[in-house]
């Protein structure tokens, strides 16, 4: 055989690393579910000390950190002896960044079993989700009280460095309002309201998704500014508020779910409201400069566990038209976080 060059090594290398995505999840995924960064904490820590703690043979504990290492969680400094890195760290559940319940949940049989059915989505465009599991995600977490914990911290810890960026890159100073369409446990809201006292909100959600909100809007001491409204956004958004903000909701629901919501936003606006949708907003082409990037595998994970999809700016100039509504500018968030924020007003 020829002797390979570097391009062709570094092609090499670049496909290996992706065939090998889904065993390094699952070393991800066992670390965080034994609390081992938790274990490790911000020294060093030994090996066997590790091993004498989980009961494991030491042998097994040392091949599992070792894994770790590789991947950047964690650094041998010695041998048998390993400190987190600040990637690691973030599998800690007090970081204030962790990742913890994230990773837990992205992890979780119930949203890695579904993508064993990924040829399938393609080829028909139905939910793996719902056929891996015989009814919708949301429906399923309905009657999963732990999980929807679990999903709730997860995008909790997702939504808090969106939330911190967003009041950043938006001027949410001419409004008095505000409502949360699927505001969770109010993480958003919460960063809106604390940056701009003379403002009010509100969080809708449903039963489940709002289990949390009170709870964390008495602990940031805005219970009083914010209110929180149950219901349906399939059904009726409530009405009243100048602004209306909705983060990474359209993208969990195909064309014609994703329009119904945005006509009852519609209806709930005055003329001189306006909403912002916080979401994905995908190139018109993949460039190099965009491999590498997640939103294409977000895109594919929206088919597999809700089947709803990413979007382009003209996919949501569309899903706007549908809806009375018009998209007056997009400000594209730091390229860390992903997200832009879609200013749209009534047509």
């Amino acid at each position: 055989m020829a002797e390979w060059n570097a391009a062709q090594l570094k092609a090499r290398r670049t496909l290996m690393q992706r065939l090998f995505g889904s065993r390094i999840t699952e070393v991800v995924s066992l670390a965080a579910r034994m609390d081992l960064p938790d274990a490790i904490g911000e020294g060093e820590s030994d090996a066997t000390d590790l091993a004498r703690r989980y009961e494991i043979p030491p042998e097994q504990m040392n091949r599992l950190l070792r894994a770790l290492a590789s991947q950047g969680l964690c650094e041998e400094r010695a041998p048998g002896r390993f400190a987190l890195t600040d990637v690691g760290a973030l599998l800690r559940k007090e970081h204030p960044g962790s990742l913890y319940d994230f990773a837990r949940f992205h992890t979780a049989p119930e949203t890695l079993r579904p993508w064993t059915r990924l040829e399938d989505s393609i080829r028909t465009g139905r939910t793996a989700f719902d056929e891996h599991f015989g009814r919708p995600l949301y429906a399923y977490l309905a009657d999963e009280p732990e999980l929807t914990a679990l999903f709730n911290a997860a995008m909790s810890e997702e939504s808090r460095e969106t939330a911190d960026t967003v009041v950043e890159h938006f001027d949410f100073g001419p409004y008095t309002t505000v409502t949360d369409i699927g505001g969770g446990d109010g993480t958003l809201i919460i960063a809106i309201l604390e940056r701009h006292p003379g403002l009010n909100g509100v969080i809708f959600e449903t039963v489940e998704g709002a289990a949390q909100s009170a709870g964390t809007l008495k602990a940031a001491g805005l219970d009083g500014r914010c209110a929180v409204a149950t219901g349906d956004f399939f059904d009726a958004v409530p009405a009243g508020s100048d602004l209306y903000v909705i983060k990474s909701v359209i993208h969990n629901w195909n064309d014609e779910r994703a329009a119904a919501i945005l006509r009852n936003c519609r209806a709930a606006m005055s003329a001189e409201s306006r909403l912002l949708i916080i979401d994905v907003v995908l190139p018109e082409l993949v460039t190099p400069d965009t491999v590498g990037l997640d939103p294409y595998i977000k895109d594919l994970q929206m088919l597999v566990l809700v089947g709803g999809k990413e979007r382009t700016r003209a996919d949501f100039d569309q899903l706007c038209a549908q809806a009375g509504l018009t998209i007056t500018r997009v400000v594209p968030l730091p390229s860390h976080v992903g997200l832009s924020v879609i200013e749209i007003a009534p047509v």
